[in-house]
């Protein structure tokens, strides 16, 4: 692959990860919560063979090649309240239960071939199930999910915790999640990134927290996405060289005043796309060269590549601090001469 294709992820116009619509999908989220927790004492809606019907497709061999079932189940916005009828459809790959009220997942656990799931938009407390072998996908956004403890299935690739009511990530063991590379908990009350110690780990979403710095990420060596927009940090520690496949960060809507904080994403060999505005450093005249300055590899600075000109002027920069660091030394043995002759 060629630097030219790599560098298509980083398109301004086609960068999903900017998320332009974030404030309007947690208005309207929010608007949806607001309702359900007006109304928490739902009127009970078990699951129906008849709904069952209606929502199931996908017919397939079984695991033993001698029968065949439907794998993929859909049954959203049913205001269900119930699902243990699902206990006896094991054959299930594919289920979606979203929009619903459902306080309990438990029926899910008899699921064992279950492939992904999602079940945004119910009334969760928690994401806790059983080990599932196979699963890959798994989402859970929008519910009132207040921590990760629960979370064990060895092939699970993707999770979705977004707008949910975590305060701190615990309980996601490294040792078990060994295919979990992407992770998004956007619009949590997470006021801390430890806990997130995975690393297979490639895509992490932190958008919309509580964070005021970054601390517990340092090992994720296999990382290439950090997006932390619209949180409370305000000094760019927590970063080091063992991050070494960082390409793209996302610190926008922050409270970083300093340049010289920039310093601290030097030692990232391959941080190619940063995004910082809205945050006061970027009120700083020469904000887009010190950014260059500090980070000679990076090629675009929020929405806007690098032309040739600006890394020019910035190898200028960065060769007259050099031979300035290189003259200090020799200054400092006269001024010691000094000192004894008087």
């Amino acid at each position: 692959m060629s630097d030219e294709d790599d560098l298509e992820d980083f398109e301004p116009d086609q960068d999903d990860l900017e998320r332009e619509d974030d404030e309007k999908d947690t208005e309207e989220w929010e608007d949806y919560r607001k309702e359900g927790e007006e109304s928490e004492d739902w009127i009970s809606t078990p699951l129906t063979e008849d709904m069952m019907k209606e929502g199931l497709s996908l017919l397939c061999k079984t695991g033993n090649g001698l029968a065949h079932a439907y794998v993929k189940l859909e049954i959203k916005d049913r205001d269900l309240t119930d699902i243990q009828l699902l206990r006896s459809y094991i054959h299930l790959r594919y289920v979606d239960v979203s929009e619903n009220h459902l306080t309990d997942l438990s029926p899910l656990n008899y699921l064992t071939h279950l492939l992904w799931l999602k079940a945004d938009g119910n009334q969760l407390r928690s994401a806790r199930l059983n080990e599932l072998p196979y699963l890959q996908i798994a989402s859970f956004a929008y519910n009132q999910i207040t921590d990760t403890e629960g979370i064990s299935h060895p092939r699970l690739a993707s999770l979705d915790l977004k707008g949910n009511r975590i305060h701190m990530v615990t309980g996601l063991d490294p040792q078990k999640l060994i295919s979990l590379h992407t992770l998004e908990l956007r619009g949590n009350q997470l006021n801390s990134t430890l806990g997130i110690n995975l690393p297979k780990l490639k895509n992490l979403f932190l958008a919309q927290n509580m964070l005021k710095k970054v601390e517990g990420l340092e090992n994720l060596s296999n990382l290439t996405t950090l997006h932390l927009r619209d949180n409370q940090i305000e000094t760019l520690s927590g970063f080091s060289k063992e991050m070494k496949s960082l390409q793209y960060l996302n610190l926008r809507g922050n409270m970083v005043a300093d340049l010289g904080e920039l310093a601290k994403l030097r030692d990232l060999p391959r941080l190619r796309a940063l995004v910082l505005l809205d945050n006061p450093c970027t009120d700083e005249n020469d904000y887009r060269q010190e950014a260059l300055v500090q980070i000679a590899h990076l090629e675009r600075l929020d929405k806007d590549f690098y032309e040739e000109e600006e890394r020019a002027e910035a190898e200028e920069i960065r060769q007259r601090m050099r031979e300035e660091q290189e003259q200090e030394p020799e200054a400092e043995p006269e001024s010691e001469l000094d000192q004894s002759s008087t």
